[in-house]
């Protein structure tokens, strides 16, 4: 089975695509993992992708639809897959699709995870992060620290990076729905997505995801 995951920042992709792909076994195939096994293992498109990211620019489409492409035709993705992060917009995903045409292969599902914006806000701005150890990781509603402040484990001090400020949570929104979110209609007029719901416990979003797939 070839399954695209979509959602917004936020959603739990990476917990979830990380649990479905074991279920099904298939490989999870993630941007950032592409990127970093690309650029670790000084690959052609490694060396071109860093350039770039060095320079601060934005990784041209054309390399990173390479990089998946490479990645999809290893033995193991034979089976099926399931794309994280990947296709980001509808030029990549207008790619994929002729990629998989020219390999007689088609995608079978897409996986929307929903979760409301506040939701969304309210889960990465209060994260807090321990200055001695980035594994330590707390929440100020879901996994509030005992003290204010202070890591539970080692006694460090927590801080929120500036990735998870609210100003730059709802900068990263807007960059999804300009460029992202339209996959969605794309996919959805070939009749391939499936909206469920992201919110409650992540056993519970595994199941509905599970129970969205074809066949199920």
């Amino acid at each position: 089975m070839r399954i695209v995951l979509v959602g917004p920042p936020g959603a739990g992709k990476g917990t979830q695509a990380t649990r479905l792909a074991e279920t099904l076994q298939i490989p999870h195939i993630s941007t950032g993992d592409l990127f970093r096994a690309n650029i670790s293992q000084g690959t052609e498109l490694g060396l071109r992708a860093k350039s770039y990211m060095d320079a601060g620019q934005l990784v041209p489409d054309k390399v990173t639809i390479g990089m998946a492409q490479d990645r999809m035709e290893q033995p193991d993705a034979a089976g099926g897959f399931l794309l994280d992060g990947f296709p980001r917009n509808v030029a990549q995903a207008e790619a994929l699709d002729e990629m998989l045409r020219d390999a007689d292969m088609k995608i079978d599902a897409v996986l929307d995870l929903e979760v409301p914006e506040d939701e969304v806000v309210k889960r990465i701005a209060g994260r807090r992060i321990c200055r001695n150890d980035s594994a330590h990781v707390f929440h100020l509603t879901y996994n509030p620290p005992a003290a204010e402040g202070v890591c539970d484990v080692c006694g460090g001090e927590l801080y929120q990076r500036d990735d998870d400020s609210e100003a730059t949570v709802r900068r990263r929104l807007e960059v999804y729905h300009t460029q992202t979110e339209p996959i969605i209609d794309y996919y959805r007029a070939q009749g391939l997505v499936t909206t469920v719901s992201a919110m409650g416990k992540v056993a519970d979003v595994t199941k509905r995801a599970m129970a969205a797939l074809p066949g199920s």
